[in-house]
């Protein structure tokens, strides 16, 4: 493929879990994990993290990422979304329209160099994004909703159905997404709007957001090590 540039969006003021993008997990910066894969997918000219927080920049270097600049503190806050970041980012990196761009998040342990040439790929037929999905592990068809202290079916008339029988639903895996800059700059661009996806296994997925998240991605990580090691 031509060139490709990965960006790495780290804030510094993650709330549920303080300093989640460089606490140590497994063995290394969480951060490291994704900067790991991106180099050993050897699809990047360039690996640059988009931080508002010198430790993370200090962290991210030593990792073997760049960063050529710090992300001003507007863009840093709990409502700025991915795309805004990922935009400046490209402009001040001064990327052609043309060139790929992978926003790989940065607590993504679980992310490889195989998925990452698989987006690539995805890519590079989309007329917008490709993106990580995985299948959610029940039907979504038969959830329950909860009305005060009453549970109520979703979808009534789905609750008798056979799992077989309803059409599987992914929802987003939370790795990484690619897109060209073009797509990235365009405001009106929604990342889910007539994506391309990479398929995950659920082993291979797991949100990071709590601190029972982050207990149940190490316990992943050890079965996964324990299983490579048989």
């Amino acid at each position: 493929m031509a060139d490709a540039v990965c960006i790495i969006p780290a804030r510094g003021g993650s709330k549920r879990i303080p300093r989640k993008n460089v606490l140590p997990f497994c063995g290394k910066p969480m951060i490291a994990w994704s900067i790991d894969a991106a180099n050993k997918s050897n699809l990047f000219t360039q690996i640059v993290v988009s931080t508002d927080d010198e430790e993370i920049a200090t962290i991210a270097r030593a990792s073997g990422a760049q960063t050529p600049f710090i992300r001003d503190a507007s863009l840093a806050d709990d409502l700025t979304g991915t795309q805004p970041v990922i935009a400046d980012a490209i402009e001040r990196l001064g990327l052609a329209d043309d060139v790929a761009v992978c926003c790989l998040y940065p607590t993504a342990p679980f992310v490889t160099p195989e998925s990452l040439r698989n987006g690539a790929a995805a890519q590079d037929d989309a007329p917008g994004f490709a993106m990580t999905v995985t299948a959610f592990s029940f039907p979504v068809q038969r959830g329950l909703l909860l009305d005060g202290s009453h549970l109520t079916p979703r979808e009534p008339q789905h609750m008798t159905a056979r799992s077989q029988d309803l059409d599987e639903v992914y929802h987003d895996a939370g790795q990484f997404y690619w897109a060209r800059a073009a797509v990235w700059c365009d405001p009106g661009q929604k990342i889910w709007e007539d994506a391309r996806p990479v398929i995950l296994p659920p082993w291979q997925v797991q949100d990071i957001d709590t601190p029972d998240d982050w207990r149940q991605a190490e316990l992943k990580m050890a079965a996964l090590a324990d299983m490579q090691d048989q």
